[in-house]
């Protein structure tokens, strides 16, 4: 099993959709997936839920099922993460439902960083409660691949999830926004790489409390929602395609070889809407839902778009599936 992050700190990329479409797609394709959104405005969740199921999760009192609730003994400071419940999505396609209030851990996880270097073993179960959450779900649900969403931002919180990640995916725009992220996400990776190396060397000794391993290796970027004319990229947005490359290489990867370039998506335009209305996944859109003429077409392109890409990510982290795909 292999747990990717979906990490920018700059919004408004398409993470979010991403990770949507993809653990469709990996359910769709044969593979057991987790989806866990730790994301504290919980887009996943609301995009995979319909509005009476998020109901129940978030009632007004505690939120026992959601990844709040899981991790509310420790923000409490009553004891240690309560075993998640997974919401089934499909047959191999699993949810960690998030929470609007899982902002209220990020405090907590700031003390805990610097209090690990001091060999605190309550400080230990804080910052790795992310990473044991996702592993037991996984192993409830039997999974191949755990994705990872988060905010978009270099807080403690995404700290957390992300050294439990065992690689990263940079979703990207072409622009300079992105330019000026994959130096900021670089060197922030770089830094969590090393600090929790630093502090593994002085966790306790406790074959019951699972600590990751901070690999967090760089799989690569996705480029996503290119403006298209004439099957080409506009010229302005070509610019800043054609120096993600170098700038990935130099500011991630801190070597020479592959750009690391996973896919290039389209933008895919009025299927989104129709996606959104339907409730599903742009490349299971049918002629019910309009996707009528020229948009059938749109469909099928998206669909080979969205299967080459999770074959691929599959491929680099050495993951294959469990079952035959349908």
């Amino acid at each position: 099993m292999k747990t990717i992050a979906f990490f920018n700190n700059k919004g408004g990329v398409g993470k979010t959709t991403l990770v949507y479409h993809l653990a469709w797609m990996y359910s769709e394709i044969g593979f057991s997936v987790l989806a866990a959104d730790l994301d504290p405005q919980a887009n996943l969740s609301t995009y995979l839920l319909v509005e009476e199921r998020l109901e129940e999760l978030w009632p007004d009192e505690e939120h026992h099922d959601s990844v709040l609730g899981a991790v509310s003994p420790i923000l409490k400071g009553l004891g240690d993460i309560r075993d998640p419940h997974v919401e089934r999505i499909a047959d191999n396609f699993g949810l960690l439902v998030g929470d609007l209030g899982l902002s209220r851990f990020e405090k907590r996880l700031s003390a805990a960083w610097p209090d690990c270097l001091d060999g605190d073993e309550s400080a230990f179960r804080a910052e790795s409660a992310f990473h044991r959450l996702t592993l037991r779900a996984a192993e409830s649900l039997d999974a191949d691949l755990v994705l990872v969403d988060v905010g978009p931002n270099l807080g403690s919180m995404n700290r957390a999830a992300i050294i439990a990640a065992d690689h990263v995916v940079l979703p990207l725009a072409p622009d300079l926004f992105s330019i000026q992220a994959l130096r900021n996400v670089g060197s922030m990776l770089h830094e969590w790489r090393e600090g929790w190396r630093a502090r593994l060397k002085k966790a306790p000794d406790t074959d019951e409390l699972p600590l990751p391993r901070g690999e967090m290796k760089p799989l690569g970027y996705i480029l996503m929602q290119h403006a298209v004319y004439a099957n080409r990229p506009v010229k302005a947005y070509q610019k800043w395609a054609d120096r993600i490359p170098d700038a990935y290489r130099e500011e991630v990867m801190d070597h020479d070889g592959d750009t690391g370039c996973l896919a290039t998506l389209k933008h895919y335009r009025s299927l989104m809407a129709m996606a959104h209305e339907a409730r599903k996944p742009m490349f299971h859109l049918r002629a019910a839902d309009g996707a009528l003429g020229g948009h059938l077409y749109a469909v099928q392109d998206c669909y080979r778009d969205f299967e080459d890409l999770a074959r691929t990510i599959a491929d680099r982290c050495g993951v294959t599936a469990a079952r035959p795909s349908k």
